[in-house]
């Protein structure tokens, strides 16, 4: 058969007539019968040659856009990714549907790397799993370059950018592969990149000449919500009581002390929930991922250590009890949920005490000026999302540059929040601030200025004389808790800054305009707890009886097969699969052929299996419970 030859950016590459297409590497291996957004034309670019950046959201398929090019291609797909702990897992799922993949790392024992060594270099790998440590190092290309590389796949590329919330030093060596493998396309992955950090991907990678593939973050099927903090855990619990019972979840703090204790309250509180960081021994931290991986109804309790690269589909929460410290970070935290597709919830609680301290991390992080001003930034950000009175998706959609419109879908569209003039109590509190810092050369955090706004005679207000001040009591008409979301209003706008490592609070330039009334300063009220709404549903809800009991077989029987195997559930089949199979009811394995996500190999390995349950169920007698 002759071959047909083109060049693309600069490129030779050959392309045999007789090879298979991608849509049909794309049916009969992975079960799909479309492909999804830009995952074709990524595929087909990447196939013949070219150089990619791809910026998708998390569940959007990122990884068929560099599996399908590693099985087009001649040679072996190298995978560069930061999460040891998966790569297991991954390669697990590959091998389900008959791809010949492996992984290298630390965890491996000599034997073990040598025989994967062996195989690549014979040709015999369709894909190789490496982290960027072992990468960045000589002898690991000297390797490499003992076999065919068809393309080098960077996964979390935002990991490269120096400022950005998942640095990893040893993505900066990266860019050499450019140099040492001139002629083999690269395709840069993330779920998450502002226009700055696109821009660092491709400079840092050397992707100049790239093409860049930007898809939609939206994630629609996510419910944002964002509460103001008050007794967090006790919210928490409620959430996940009322929206989350018996549903995985992830649930985010900054400490490790927070963690241990947010877990510990909710396993007092009949939650089955567990803590994860980095502070714990890297045996329990494994033992926490694989119990959230393939057992339902775990909720993890971590900081953000936890959570890259998870391919959990059915996580229906992930909650936040701390402020994130940036609109990306967030937004990869919360795409952790409904990658199925199914309705989810991403919930923020915050407050005041959140916002004093992380300016005060700020103030007293290492690096220059325009560091801590880049952090500064990133919080901003994350203030406006948490206080807007518009759509929360489109204020989170605008933050990567992109417009929308209102999503009927998040806690401001379904309970919109009442705007109120906030000038007066905004001026009063100013005026304390200057009157404190003029007389007496004072400076007090926000607890100690309320309590002389609302008259509170306490100890410290005694000692200091401070009822004798001309503000002493002229706040009483607002509670505690709507003096602090003035507060915090007015930091997220600017008209108020924190100090020192009190955290005591002090005006800003345009704190002035406030004072002499030429600003006029709205702010939103705080509203009670958005009431429970279809955000959380089970992936059964919408079958009929018996359906849900055939669902619910098929569950089963997948529980089994994933524990005899060794590997977290969804690598057998995800709940959409199952779902499809029970409204399907199909009598024979022919039946299976289009059924999403089944392909040849899950056909030929579970097929029987599968029409067997469903055959069980069919002679079962009928329930007439609902």
């Amino acid at each position: 058969m002759s071959a047909e030859t083109g060049r693309v950016q600069g490129v030779e590459t050959t392309i045999t007539p007789d090879a298979p297409t991608a849509r049909e590497v794309l049916h009969r291996v992975f079960g799909y019968e479309s492909f999804r957004g830009d995952q074709q034309a990524i595929v087909e670019h990447v196939s013949v040659g070219g150089d990619a950046v791809v910026l998708m959201p998390t569940g959007g398929g990122k990884s068929l856009c560099y599996q399908i090019p590693s099985l087009l291609r001649p040679g072996t797909g190298i995978v560069v990714s930061p999460l040891i702990a998966l790569m297991h897992d991954q390669v697990e799922a590959l091998r389900a549907v008959g791809v010949r993949a492996e992984f290298l790392n630390s965890t491996q024992g000599r034997d073990e790397r040598e025989a994967v060594e062996r195989a690549y270099v014979a040709g015999e790998l369709d894909l190789l799993y490496i982290a960027p440590e072992r990468l960045s190092s000589e002898q690991t290309k000297r390797f490499l370059e003992r076999g065919r590389v068809s393309l080098f796949a960077i996964d979390e590329a935002h990991c490269v950018s120096q400022w950005g919330h998942d640095f990893r030093p040893d993505y900066l060596a990266l860019g050499e592969l450019a140099e040492r493998w001139p002629d083999v396309p690269r395709i840069a992955l993330t779920a998450t990149a502002t226009a700055a950090t696109h821009r660092e991907i491709a400079e840092r990678l050397s992707l100049g000449g790239a093409r860049h593939f930007v898809s939609s973050f939206d994630r629609p099927n996510i419910q944002y919500r964002i509460v103001s903090k008050n007794e967090v855990r006790k919210q928490l619990l409620e959430f996940i009581r009322t929206e989350g019972s018996g549903s995985a979840g992830i649930v985010y703090a900054l400490s490790r002390n927070t963690v241990e204790k947010t877990a510990e309250f909710l396993r007092a509180n009949g939650i089955d929930a567990l803590a994860y960081h980095a502070g714990l021994e890297a045996s329990e931290r494994a033992r926490v991922q694989s119990r959230f991986l393939r057992e339902d109804g775990v909720v993890i309790v971590a900081t953000i250590a936890f959570g890259m690269g998870i391919d959990k589909p059915d996580v229906r929460f992930v909650a936040h009890i701390d402020l994130p410290k940036s609109v990306e970070g967030y937004y990869q935290e919360t795409g952790r949920a409904g990658r199925d597709g199914e309705p989810s919830v991403a919930w923020l609680a915050y407050g005041l005490n959140d916002v004093v301290q992380q300016r005060r991390m700020i103030d007293e992080s290492p690096g220059d000026l325009a560091h801590r001003r880049r952090l500064s930034a990133h919080l901003d950000a994350m203030l406006a999302l948490c206080e807007t009175v518009d759509c929360r998706r489109v204020n989170l959609l605008r933050y990567f540059g992109e417009e929308s419109t209102p999503c009927g879908n998040c806690d401001t569209c379904i309970v919109p929040p009442e705007v109120w003039d906030g000038t007066v109590p905004a001026q009063k509190l100013l005026s304390t601030i200057v009157r404190l810092k003029r007389e007496r050369n004072q400076q007090f955090g926000a607890g100690h200025l309320i309590d002389i706004l609302r008259g509170t005679e306490t100890q410290r207000v005694r000692q200091q004389g401070h009822d004798a001040l001309a503000t002493w009591g002229i706040g009483a008409d607002l509670t505690d808790q709507q003096w602090r979301s003035v507060v915090r209003q007015l930091l997220a706008a600017g008209l108020l800054a924190t100090h020192g490592e009190y955290g005591t609070l002090v005006i800003t330039e345009a704190s002035g305009e406030v004072l002499s009334g030429s600003r006029v300063v709205p702010m939103r009220t705080e509203t009670a707890r958005v009431t429970r709404s279809k955000a959380v549903r089970p992936a059964a809800a919408d079958l009929d009886v018996a359906d849900r009991e055939l669902f619910e077989a098929l569950r089963s029987w997948r529980a089994e097969e994933a524990k005899a195997a060794g590997v977290p559930a969804y690598i057998v089949f995800g709940d959409a699969t199952l779902r499809a199979v029970a409204l399907a009811r199909p009598r024979s394995v022919a039946e299976l052929d289009g059924i999403s996500g089944i392909g040849e190999k899950k056909r030929a390995s579970f097929g029987e299996a599968l029409v067997a349950v469903v055959d069980a169920h069919a002679r079962a007698p009928v329930s007439d419970s609902d």
